[in-house]
């Protein structure tokens, strides 16, 4: 397990421990929910870019604004 440094501004610091605190986990626990949510993006973000390289650009931008209207 690695370690990781933040530098970070106090007031920040401390809406974020209340944050964890109001969810009802530690902090670490927090960062960590918040490098799972960046990851899964990136991995969706790296996906699609590798499918799009492979297909059809205009038929690809047709799907997600498909996708935008039903959300």
């Amino acid at each position: 397990m690695g370690t990781v440094t933040l530098r970070i501004p106090d007031s920040k610091h401390e809406r974020l421990k209340q944050y964890a605190k109001d969810k009802g986990i530690s902090l670490n626990k927090l960062f960590d929910e918040f490098a799972t949510i960046a990851l899964a993006q990136f991995d969706a973000k790296t996906r699609f870019e590798l499918r799009a390289s492979k297909g059809n650009t205009h038929e690809g931008l047709k799907l997600l604004d498909k996708l935008v209207e039903e959300l």
